[in-house]
């Protein structure tokens, strides 16, 4: 079977539109006790993440990585120390919510304080999530895909990512309702419980006064 080449560049042209782009590049300041410097992203539970990180050159200087999660527990995926030129790291998220990739430059060696402040590395961040993350190259080399088939794939991927965010938004909105629907509940039952109150202190008081009266001997 025969494919034109329009229907394959519309297909190229959908497929970079999709695809989401986490690349960053930043000047990571060297101390003796840095404070972690953290790049978010968003990511579904059970998802892959690879994380690309380039360290440009720098002396007396120990750059650190460690990739997190946002969740109360705070879960740490890979903790990697001294890292230097490029390093690839892949981890597999267990929750929903942000996937945090955080560095730590630190001073080693006997240093000034005026050099130490001018201490610095360049840090290039390459995050890629979901079907970003899958080596299509290495899956076509494979199964031995044509370049069509390749990128069939990859729309595949793309397109199974957004059904799950559908799903993941449709749950979301479900447990909204849920909770939207119980609080009104409550706020009923504090509305009626307040008016029923209302009620019986009115009624109490009618009955206390008309007992202070009679005891007044003001009525009868």
């Amino acid at each position: 079977m025969k494919f034109s080449s329009i229907p394959t560049f519309i297909l190229s042209i959908l497929l970079f539109s999709a695809l989401p782009t986490y690349a960053i590049k930043f000047l990571l300041q060297a101390q003796r006790y840095p404070p972690p410097k953290c790049i978010w992203n968003t990511a579904h539970a059970n998802t892959l993440v690879i994380v690309t990180a380039n360290v440009g050159p720098g002396d007396n200087q120990r750059v650190d990585v460690e990739i997190v999660d946002s969740s109360p527990n705070r879960n740490v995926y890979l903790s990697k120390k001294g890292i230097k030129s490029e390093s690839r790291l892949a981890v597999t998220t267990h929750n929903e919510g942000e996937v945090g990739v955080c560095f730590k430059n630190t001073i080693e060696g006997d240093v000034s304080y005026d050099v130490a402040q001018k201490l610095s590395r360049v840090i290039e961040l390459d995050v890629d999530i979901g079907a970003d993350a899958v080596d299509y190259n290495a899956i076509a080399n494979q199964e031995s895909l044509s370049g069509l088939e390749t990128e069939m794939r990859k729309l595949e991927g793309i397109v199974k990512e957004i059904v799950d965010e559908l799903e993941y938004l449709k749950s979301r909105e479900a447990r909204f309702s849920s909770t939207n629907l119980s609080t009104n509940i409550r706020v009923q039952n504090f509305a009626w419980f307040s008016l029923l109150s209302l009620a019986g202190l009115g009624v109490w008081q009618i009955f206390h006064l008309r007992a202070f009266f009679k005891r007044k001997y003001l009525i009868d």
